[in-house]
């Protein structure tokens, strides 16, 4: 990206927070006095400003407050109202790429929603893009995505009998954790994304899905391993899907003694597959 480019979506974004002042008809010297010197009384009607004056506000971009700075409360309201009207993959997409609860999308390059086969009976969530993922716009694609695809392969599975996304569609600023905010706020869309897929089995891939998933107080090593349940809406039918959570790859690759465990886990949704 050039600087001039990098410096105008900085402008950008400056003006979405609401600080519009770099923007003027005419240079402005701001530290000028502003008293004018005192003159007699003149009887005859004072002049109309000149118009680059008056017309200021016409060229300055319109303020807009982004509704995760308004309230979380506005932003996660106005997903599940954008999610509910979804129905089918391609206009969920659409939706998460137009929602403007969030800034994140502001410091990512692509949406990273999903990929695999809608199809599939299995569904894999994990927590965020990183920069690979948000590089290619697919989930699962760096160096922790390599080694889920070797797990998916173990249990006779691949990317064409299997579909994979993220809570966060977009990714956090120098691949940081979500925060909790940020969950909440797009929960909504990966909850209607869970619906229009159906699958029989939901594989929750590291602390992050379990926990803004299910909705419970423990760790993932005190849930992975646990045949699970997940209550969700498919029109206007709850339905209960199977939910396995396992430990996440990038945690298997710091903790590879950890890997046994997996295995065990990645066995247990083999045998419910068959």
């Amino acid at each position: 990206m050039s600087a001039r480019r990098r410096a105008a979506k900085l402008l950008e974004l400056q003006a979405a927070f609401g600080a519009d002042e770099a923007y003027s008809d005419r240079p402005q010297i701001l530290y000028a006095t502003d008293q004018a010197p005192a003159v007699a009384a003149d009887p005859t009607p004072a002049a109309e400003p000149p118009p680059a004056m008056t017309t200021r506000s016409a060229h300055a971009p319109t303020s807009h407050v982004p509704l995760a700075l308004e309230s979380q409360d506005a932003a996660t309201a106005s997903a599940r109202e954008l999610a509910n009207r979804c129905s089918d993959l391609a206009q969920l997409a659409d939706a998460i790429r137009n929602f403007e609860g969030s800034s994140l999308k502001q410091t990512a390059t692509n949406l990273v929603f999903g990929d695999g086969n809608p199809q599939a009976t299995t569904m894999w969530i994990g927590e965020a893009p990183g920069a690979d993922e948000d590089r290619l716009g697919k989930p699962f694609v760096g160096v922790s995505g390599q080694l889920l695809d070797r797990m998916l392969s173990a249990i006779g599975l691949d990317r064409d009998h299997a579909y994979v996304s993220n809570i966060l569609p977009w990714r956090p600023p120098g691949n940081r954790k979500p925060t909790t905010a940020e969950t909440e706020i797009f929960l909504p869309f990966i909850e209607r994304h869970i619906a229009l897929v159906a699958p029989t089995i939901l594989v929750l891939v590291g602390g992050t899905a379990a926990s803004t998933l299910l909705r419970r107080p423990e760790g993932i090593t005190k849930l992975r391993g646990r045949w699970l349940s997940y209550t969700v809406e498919i029109g206007s039918t709850p339905r209960e899907i199977a939910v396995m959570p396992i430990y996440h790859p990038a945690y298997l690759l710091r903790q590879p003694a950890l890997k046994r465990d997996a295995w065990r886990d990645l066995l247990a949704v083999r045998e419910a597959l068959h």
